[in-house]
């Protein structure tokens, strides 16, 4: 089991209200905040942490957020473009994916790539 995953960011606020947007449809909500990090979650303990402590490098990893049916990848994907995301592949079908999920791609503010699949 991981126990959190963090990226860096270089604006805390806009990331913020990325991740905001994103996140809700899937049912995470903000778990704790400081003053250089915020962290994501389902109850209470976060999971997902968007710091500002070091340079952000993006482009540097993916991470891949669960969603539990497929209007909730939608929901999530595109609350995500709305709030400053880049489209990196719609809602759709995978099927170079070997088990043919439906998933959505799109990059953060800082250029971090993400996914939205059901499982």
């Amino acid at each position: 089991m991981i126990h959190h995953v963090s990226v860096e960011v270089s604006d805390l606020e806009r990331s913020a209200r990325f991740y905001d947007a994103l996140l809700a449809p899937l049912g995470w909500r903000r778990i704790t905040q400081a003053a250089d990090t915020i962290g994501y979650g389902l109850l209470d303990h976060p999971v997902f942490v968007v710091s500002e402590r070091r340079p952000a490098f993006p482009g540097s990893g993916h991470v891949c957020f669960e969603a539990a049916a497929i209007p909730a990848v939608k929901a999530a994907w595109e609350a995500g473009v709305a709030a400053g995301g880049r489209d990196d592949g719609e809602p759709g079908v995978r099927p170079h994916d070997r088990l043919g999920r439906y998933a959505a791609y799109l990059s953060d503010p800082d250029g971090h790539r993400l996914q939205v699949a059901v499982r």
